[in-house]
Order: C-alpha cells, then sequence, then structure tokens
C-alpha cells in the first residue's frame, strides 16, 4: 500500500462507532443490514403474488415486469411498457431497498410499500385492472384460497390481505455486502484508490447532503434543477401532485443510489442513459460544478462499489387457474 492510499486511508477511518453491534466509519452513509424481522409466511405468499401476471386486465403483465428483480428491480426503459402497450409517464424506480423510503413513487403519494403495492393494480395505464377484480381472480384458484386461509387463518381473500402480503415481500429485497459497505466495516482492502477517491470527492461535492443513509438516498424530495432548470421530457411534476403547494413543483423523492450500475437509465424521465451522464447533469444542475473527465470517472468508479448481493430465491410456483378463473383480456 502507497504512502498516500495510507494516509488517505487513516483520514476516513477515524471515527469508529458501534451500531446494532456493528463497527463502521462515522460517514454519511451506513451499511444496509440484513432483513432481521419478517413474517415468513405471509412473505412466501407475497412473492407469488408479485410474480403473479394474473392480478393484471391482460394477465401478461406482474409486479416483476416493471421491477424486474434480474434487472436491478427495475426494468431498464426510460418509461415502462403499461397494458396494451401504453407507454408510462415516468421511470420505474428500483424496489430494491424501498422499504427505507420515506414515502413511495417518485412523487411520495404512497406513503408505504403496502400502499403502493396496490397502485399499479387499478391503474389503467399499467396493470389496468381493479382491486375487486384482481381479487376475484384470486378467491377463483383453490391454490390461493389455501394459501390466503393458511397464512391469515380466516377465510376471504381481499385487496388490503393482498398488498399486505406483497409489502411483506419487498421488505426482504435490500442488498447488502457491496464492497463500499465492506470498507465501512473495516475491509480497507474492499474498494480501491480510485473509488475512494470519488467518494471523498462524492461527499466534499455535497452529493451526499441529499444521497445519504443507508440507502444512499429515499429519505427526501428535493427540487431537480436547483441551480440551473431541467428541462424533462416527462409530464409529471413531483411532489406537488400530493401537496397542491407550487413550492413542491418539481421536487422529486431523491433516488437511492444502491445498485445504481444496475438500475439505469436514470432520473424520474430516464433521460440520463450513463453514470457518466448522470453525474455531469447532477454536478451541473444541482450543485453548480462542472466536474472533470477524470472527477466523474472516479466518482462512478465509487458508485459501481455500492451494488450488494442481489436477492436470491427460489422462483415460486404459481398455483393453477380454475375453470372458474376469468380469462385475462390482453388485447382489450
Amino acid at each position: 500500500m502507497t504512502l498516500h492510499r495510507k494516509m488517505a486511508r487513516n483520514l476516513m477511518i477515524t471515527a469508529i462507532i458501534t451500531v446494532s453491534g456493528a463497527l463502521y466509519a462515522a460517514e454519511p452513509v451506513q451499511p444496509i443490514e440484513p432483513v432481521k424481522q419478517v413474517n415468513l409466511a405471509l412473505a412466501e405468499l407475497g412473492k407469488k403474488l408479485y410474480f403473479d401476471p394474473r392480478l393484471s386486465k391482460s394477465g401478461f403483465i406482474s409486479c416483476n415486469s416493471c421491477h424486474n428483480l434480474s434487472m436491478g428491480g427495475t426494468d431498464n426503459l426510460k418509461t415502462s411498457i403499461g397494458h396494451n402497450w401504453q407507454q408510462g409517464p415516468i421511470n420505474a424506480p428500483t424496489v430494491l431497498n424501498s422499504s427505507m423510503n420515506v414515502a413511495q413513487f417518485w412523487d411520495g403519494r404512497a406513503p408505504d410499500l403496502k400502499a403502493q403495492a396496490g397502485g399499479p393494480i387499478a391503474n389503467p395505464g399499467e396493470m389496468a385492472f381493479t382491486h375487486k377484480l384482481a381479487v376475484s381472480v384470486l378467491e377463483s384458484i383453490p391454490g390461493y384460497i389455501t394459501d390466503f386461509k393458511l397464512v391469515f387463518g380466516d377465510d376471504g381473500i381481499d385487496i388490503d390481505k393482498v398488498t399486505d402480503a406483497i409489502a411483506e415481500f419487498e421488505k426482504t429485497l435490500v442488498t447488502p455486502n457491496s464492497p463500499f459497505d465492506r470498507w465501512l466495516l473495516g475491509d480497507q482492502q474492499a474498494i480501491n484508490d480510485q473509488q475512494l477517491t470519488g467518494y471523498q470527492l462524492f461527499k466534499n461535492s455535497g452529493c451526499a447532503a441529499c444521497h445519504n443513509g443507508p440507502a444512499m438516498g429515499g429519505t427526501s424530495f428535493q427540487k431537480m434543477g436547483v441551480v440551473a432548470p431541467y428541462h424533462a421530457k416527462s409530464p409529471a411534476q413531483g411532489l406537488v401532485a400530493v401537496t397542491g403547494k407550487d413550492a413542491d413543483r418539481f421536487k422529486f423523492k431523491v433516488p437511492t443510489l444502491r445498485n445504481v450500475n444496475m438500475t439505469y437509465p436514470y432520473f424520474h424521465d430516464g433521460e440520463a442513459e450513463t453514470l457518466t451522464e448522470a453525474v455531469d447533469v447532477m454536478g451541473r444542475l444541482q450543485l453548480g460544478k462542472k466536474f472533470s473527465e477524470k472527477e466523474n470517472a472516479q466518482i462512478v468508479a465509487f458508485l459501481n462499489t455500492l451494488t450488494g448481493d442481489q436477492p436470491s430465491f427460489q422462483l415460486p410456483v404459481l398455483p393453477p387457474s380454475s375453470d372458474n378463473t376469468p380469462q385475462p383480456k390482453p388485447f382489450d
């Protein structure tokens, strides 16, 4: 290890604090912790529902369609494709680590995962169903009747139980053990010199003022275009749609930077196709700073250390439909 590297690391690891029994450097970012409390039976039911396209009018779109767990919890499209190939108005945020968000959706209109889970089902531009019709489909499937009774202890299926289950499954979708987390926990070899320099630049430039905490975002709403206006191609106007306050126009929930090298394209309109472009735009419009090509590459190198262990599980086998199950209508 070079003298420069030793000095840099010694400066970075100056204070050690204890949280939940884990030691890590006193930084604006904390390691993601594994899930500690989960209702396993409820989460297993939620996993089935998350992957089941029969909750959509077409019988083709599931939660996983737009929040693909093989692709960083998103779909890697500027805007998602809804029922009948409708173009969505906004980029699909990742579902990974979404339990750490202060609210759900870019404009925060859902206070929690449970409230969010019911939204796409009834959205005519997404899954294009209704809660009543979705429940009627589940009630027609004997396997689901049994599953719900075993999990909830009583007869009957309703949308409240459906969203409870999906939310419980989504709580398990955390991504600990990234290289940067390992560095925070004391492994000085987990990131290299370029990545460490990128983190220093990330902090010193002001990025960490919004992208902080375990999820590195998701805990506040900020205006898109602080120093200079952002000319969005999306009609979405952010938090104002929820609060009605003009001061909240173009304020969006700060996205998590966890697994960010997997969740392209970036911003609420998906217009930044690469991390290099996203860093450049954020520097100029949010911080009033033009990063050099070298500085940009250093920050991107740091951002690449934020990818943790991806959720890994056996895909659910969905219970088969019965003769009474309503037929999907993919072309209506």
